[in-house]
């Protein structure tokens, strides 16, 4: 052991050790919450931004093919 790990032996006791322990873990706890709520909104923003792409696209080709139909079809009455 060395010399450090000695007097903070000395200046802490068992039961203090614990609680700086338990509060360690409750900090840890926290800042996880914390982390993977930024992570979720993080990912629905994208997910969100990717759908909206998506839809664009979709109603673009959506209106492509009804021009095309409709040339088409007056190419077919002409």
């Amino acid at each position: 052991m060395n010399s450090t790990q000695h007097s903070l032996q000395r200046l802490y006791s068992a039961a203090d050790w614990n609680t700086l322990h338990e509060q360690a873990l409750r900090e840890a706890q926290v800042l996880r919450r914390e982390a993977w709520a930024d992570f979720w909104r993080g990912t629905d923003s994208v997910c969100s931004a990717g759908l909206a792409s998506a839809q664009r696209s979709a109603e673009r080709l959506a209106h492509s093919l009804s021009r095309h139909a409709q040339l088409r079809r007056s190419m077919g009455e002409g």
